[in-house]
C-alpha cells in the first residue's frame, strides 16, 4: 500500500485512527503493531513472516546480550545477530546480481550457466535490517536498555510510517514514547499538516516529473539539453519523492504521538559534499557514520586510513541501495571520492566563494545521480557523454513533446503550492512546515488528491531499496 494512494487515504488511515484513538493507552502498541502488520501484508503478505522473524531475532538477541555476564559473549551474540540480519539482506538483495554477473562470465567462456529464477526483494527489508542492527549495537554499547516487551519492540520495528522506506528511527529516539505517549490535538494537527505537505510533494512534483525521467534516461545518445533535462528532472523527482515520503512518515508519527528525526534539510543548497551528506537522508548518513565509519576506525588512524574509511563507508552505503547492477556501488565510490577530495581541500585550509562551492557541489551530485538512476553503467556513460555535449546540443523531439504545457503547469503549481508558503511562514526543519496555517496545506492537498484521482498511484522511489 502506498501513502500517496486513495486506498490508504480513504480506507486504511481513517479505519486505523478510528480504532487507535479510542484504544486505551496501554493497548495502543498492540493496535499499532496489528495495523502495521496489516499495512505490510496488504502489499506482500508472504514476506511478513520474514519481518516477524527478524523482529524476534533482534528482540531475543538484545535480551541475551543484556543478561550475559561476559563481555566477550555479549560481543559474540551481537556479531551473530548482525550476521544473520545481513545474511537475509544479502540473499534477497544481491544474489540475483551475483548470479547474473557469474553467468555473464560463464557465457563469455562458452560454459554452462547457472539456472536461476530471480528472487523478489521483500519491500522494506533494507530499512528493517538497519533498524535491527542499530538497536542490537546500541544495547551492546549500553546506550539503550533492552526492551523485554515483545509487543513494544515489534511495534517499533513494524511501525508503518517508517517500515517501508524510513526515515531510520533509532530505538533510543522513541524509547520513552513507546512506553507512554499522550494524545495532543496540537501535535495531531501538526502531523496532519506535515502529511499533507509531503503528499503534495510526492504527487504534484515527483510524480509529474516521472514520465520525463523515464523517457530521458531511455534515450540513446541524448543531446546535451536532453541529458541535462533528464538529470535535472530526476534530481528534483528523487528529492521531492523521498523528502515527501519522509514528511508523510514524520507527520504520521506525530499523529501517533512520536517524534521522528528530520531526514532532509535543503540538501541542494549544500556548500560542499560533506555538507550535502549532513542534509540529505540525514538518518542514513548518521547511521553510516555511527555504525560503520566509526566502527571502521573513523579518523583515528591518520589521514590515509581516514580516506580509506570514507571510501569504504560510502561504497557500502552505495551497495546498500541495491543489487540489480553495480551502478549503486559506483555511485557510492563517486560519493566517497568526492568526500575524500572535499576533506583534503578543507584540511589544507583552502576555500572558495559560496556561490562557486554550491554550484560545484550540485554539479557533482547531479552527475552522480546519473549513474544512480541509469539502468546500466553503459547507459550512464551514454548520458554522461550527452551531458558533456558529445552527442550534440539541441533538444530532441521526444523530450520537447514530453514537456507539454499540462506537465509544466502541474509542476509549477506544485512548486508554488509546496515551496512558496514554506519560505514565507516559519523555518523549522529547513522547510518551515511547523509554521504553516492549515489553509495552504489543505488547498494543496485537495489539489493533489484531484490529480491523484486521475492517474495510477506511483510507488515511492525508495521502495526499491
Amino acid at each position: 500500500m502506498v501513502f500517496a494512494s486513495l486506498e490508504f487515504l480513504t480506507l486504511f488511515l481513517p479505519l486505523f485512527f478510528a480504532i487507535y484513538l479510542v484504544t486505551p493507552q496501554r493497548f495502543r502498541n498492540h493496535i499499532l503493531l496489528v495495523g502495521s502488520w496489516l499495512f505490510y501484508a496488504w502489499w506482500t503478505p508472504k514476506f511478513l513472516l520474514l519481518i516477524i522473524a527478524l523482529t524476534v531475532l533482534g528482540w531475543g538477541a538484545a535480551i541475551l546480550i543484556d543478561k550475559s555476564q561476559s563481555e566477550q559473549r555479549k560481543t559474540r551474540l551481537m556479531v551473530i545477530a548482525i550476521v544473520l540480519n545481513l545474511s537475509s539482506l544479502v540473499w534477497y538483495k544481491y544474489t540475483n546480481m551475483l548470479v547474473y554477473s557469474l553467468n555473464t562470465i560463464l557465457t563469455g567462456r562458452d560454459m554452462p550457466t547457472i539456472p536461476w529464477e530471480n528472487l523478489m526483494l521483500p519491500i522494506g527489508l533494507s530499512f528493517t535490517v538497519l533498524h535491527a542492527i542499530s538497536y542490537i549495537v546500541d544495547v551492546r554499547r549500553k546506550t539503550v536498555d533492552a526492551q523485554y516487551s515483545i509487543i513494544s519492540f515489534s511495534a517499533y520495528m513494524a511501525m508503518f510510517p517508517h517500515l517501508i522506506a524510513g526515515p531510520i528511527v533509532r530505538y533510543k529516539v522513541i524509547d520513552t514514547e513507546l512506553r507512554e505517549r499522550v494524545f495532543s490535538i496540537d501535535k495531531f494537527a501538526a502531523g496532519v499538516r506535515r502529511f499533507m505537505v509531503g503528499f503534495s510533494m510526492k504527487v504534484l512534483i515527483a510524480d509529474t516529473l516521472s514520465p520525463i525521467v523515464t523517457l530521458g534516461f531511455g534515450l540513446h545518445n541524448p543531446s546535451l539539453i536532453d541529458a541535462w533535462t533528464a538529470c535535472a528532472a530526476y534530481t528534483l523527482q528523487l528529492y521531492f519523492d523521498f523528502a515527501g515520503y519522509s514528511a508523510m512518515a514524520i507527520g504520521l508519527g506525530m499523529m501517533l504521538g512520536f517524534d521522528f528525526q528530520e531526514n532532509f534539510n535543503n540538501p541542494y543548497l549544500a556548500v560542499s559534499i560533506q555538507d550535502f551528506w549532513r542534509r540529505w537522508h540525514m538518518t542514513l548518513s548518521s547511521w553510516l557514520r555511527d555504525y560503520l565509519y566509526i566502527s571502521l576506525g573513523g579518523n583515528r588512524g591518520g589521514p590515509a586510513r581516514t580516506y580509506i574509511n570514507l571510501l569504504l563507508t560510502m561504497a557500502i552505503g552505495g551497495l546498500w541501495h541495491g543489487g540489480e547492477n553495480w551502478n549503486y556501488l559506483i555511485w557510492g565510490i563517486i560519493q566517497g571520492t568526492a568526500l575524500c577530495c572535499d576533506r583534503a581541500f578543507t584540511q589544507r585550509g583552502l576555500s572558495m566563494p559560496n556561490y562557486l562551492s554550491r554550484t560545484l557541489t550540485l554539479l557533482v551530485v547531479m552527475l552522480a545521480w546519473t549513474v544512480f538512476r541509469a539502468e546500466s553503467f553503459s547507459t550512464a556513460t551514454d548520458i554522461w557523454a550527452g551531458q558533456f555535449g558529445m552527442h550534440g546540443v539541441a533538444m530532441g523531439d521526444a523530450i520537447a513533446q514530453a514537456l507539454r504545457p499540462s506537465i509544466i503547469l502541474t509542476f509549477v503549481l506544485g512548486l508554488i503550492c509546496v515551496i512558496y508558503p514554506a519560505t514565507k511562514i516559519g523555518k523549522q526543519g529547513g522547510l518551515g512546515f511547523a509554521g504553516w496555517s492549515m489553509t495552504w496545506p489543505v488547498l494543496t492537498f485537495a489539489y493533489a488528491v484531484v490529480v491523484l484521482a486521475g492517474q495510477k498511484a506511483i510507488p515511492f522511489l525508495y521502495f526499491q531499496f
